[in-house]
């Protein structure tokens, strides 16, 4: 923690602006210099200068509160950790704070030294690691804004007249099948944004679209573009296409990595703690069980043991998730892989009933893979598709597409998909959409994954299916 950490407080009751004062100056681990203002308005104030290294924030403001506070924080995209402060518990105020961007969430009676220095040391240690992951971020970026963009030229409604060769191979046309078409057929998100910035102010500036190329791959680009006159009169487009499909995914897996890595820290904390009470009552046990010559209190005792195991298991499975997946590389055969998890999910496969259509190469595709930790892999996204198939006529579609250095793996089914709301937290551990599901097997899924360098997409729409689209490195 810093030798001069700034804090301030913000707090319209100047007694309680003292007491959480007068806390965080009896931390001795670190040395603070500590502001107070007392309203919504001074505090937006303080936020934009970004002078404090971190913020208390009381959740009454008067006519405002500290979740508008925090919400107008983010809209100044202020990088400071905020601790939401309130006099009562509150379970939605809570979890608001924490979707809204509180990096913690304590409650005023409960206060003291102990916990202040607990929560402001994390909190400043995630902003570290949070702002050293946006300079990482910033790196990709900068490394990729150098590489050769797609350069071209349109007419008015954005049929291809030339091009450059980075332009051809990003949508993998030639130039005579580009001369055929128009940027407004190849764009599948982002079109109507485009047509609008055209009419409207006569150039596209940094917009995202979404393009798909003639190899049918998902690229995410950076349109920048004006409409001109030549000297004949005639309308024209000249733009530039940036492709930070890589980029994409690299801030994605960079994110999620932190995620797995923040729950990992948690995790083993967690279980220290739980572990040692719970080794007592374990020890006691079974030493009454020994002991005891009451049937009924031996049925008791049973119970106990039975459970103080359950709960000991279920801390070992949560310590095994969030530790590192090891693996051993060796030079794999696709088809092998994908086949072994077939085979360990027929059974299910079969008394559903599911129509399954299987689509390899005739050639072998070759990756580097640990075996058994890739069929674990895919025989969880298989039990998934499987599940999401109950109570209707599954099909489900596994296959294997060759592309310019990889091989995709596709795993389709028409179950009951996943929403736009729970698509983004789908490889989130404990995340889970099942009543007796604990989160781990999806999470699990994308550290195997990641370990083998590959990249996985899903598309998802409610009661359309989904798709897993997972592209491998290739190797001769």
């Amino acid at each position: 923690m810093s030798q001069s950490t700034r804090i301030l407080i913000v707090d319209d009751d100047e007694d309680d602006f003292l007491i959480t004062s007068d806390y965080i100056k009896s931390i001795d681990s670190a040395a603070f210099k500590i502001d107070w203002c007392s309203t919504y308005a001074k505090a937006v104030d303080h936020i934009r200068t970004s002078e404090h290294d971190i913020y208390l924030v009381d959740y009454r403001l008067g006519v405002k509160t500290g979740l508008d506070l925090l919400k107008e924080a983010v809209r100044l995209n202020c990088e400071q950790p905020i601790i939401l402060l309130t006099g009562k518990g509150n379970q939605a105020v809570d979890k608001e704070a924490m979707q809204v961007g509180a990096v913690d969430y304590l409650i005023k009676s409960e206060l003291n030294t102990e916990k202040l220095e607990r929560s402001i040391r994390y909190s400043l240690e995630r902003s570290a690691s949070l702002k050293a992951l946006r300079a990482n971020e910033r790196k990709y970026r900068s490394i990729f804004e150098r590489s050769k963009d797609a350069v071209f030229i349109t007419d008015e409604a954005l049929r291809f007249k030339n091009i450059n060769s980075a332009t051809a191979e990003l949508l993998g046309y030639t130039t005579e099948e580009l001369s055929l078409l128009s940027l407004y057929e190849l764009i599948t998100e982002g079109k109507d944004r485009v047509s609008q910035s055209l009419e409207q102010t006569k150039e596209i500036d940094d917009a995202e679209i979404i393009l798909i190329n003639k190899q049918g791959e998902k690229k995410i680009c950076i349109l920048s573009a004006t409409l001109e006159i030549d000297n004949t009169g005639a309308p024209y487009v000249q733009g530039i296409i940036h492709d930070i499909t890589n980029l994409k995914r690299a801030e994605k897996a960079a994110l999620q990595a932190e995620k797995l890595a923040a729950t990992g820290r948690l995790v083993r904390t967690l279980a220290h703690e739980v572990r040692n009470p719970l080794n007592n009552i374990q020890m006691s046990v079974e030493q009454l069980i020994t002991s005891n010559k009451s049937e009924d209190d031996a049925l008791f005792l049973e119970i106990i043991q039975r459970n103080s195991k359950r709960i000991n298991d279920l801390i070992t499975e949560l310590l095994n998730s969030a530790r590192p997946t090891e693996l051993v590389f060796k030079k794999a055969i696709l088809q092998a892989v994908l086949d072994d998890s077939i085979s360990a999910a027929l059974d299910r496969i079969t008394l559903q009933h599911i129509n399954m259509r299987v689509r390899y190469p005739e050639t072998p595709c070759y990756i580097q893979a640990d075996n058994s930790k890739l069929k674990i892999a895919f025989l969880n996204i298989i039990i998934n598709a499987v599940e999401a198939m109950k109570d209707m006529q599954g099909e489900l579609t596994i296959a294997i597409n060759p592309t310019p250095g990889a091989y995709v793996v596709e795993i389709i089914d028409n179950g009951c998909g996943i929403s736009s709301e729970n698509i983004s937290k789908l490889f989130e551990p404990y995340f889970t959409s099942k009543r007796n599901g604990m989160g781990l097997g999806l999470a699990a899924t994308l550290n195997i994954l990641q370990a083998h360098k590959a990249h996985i997409d899903v598309k998802s729409k409610e009661n359309m299916g989904t798709t897993f689209l997972i592209s491998f490195p290739a190797i001769a």
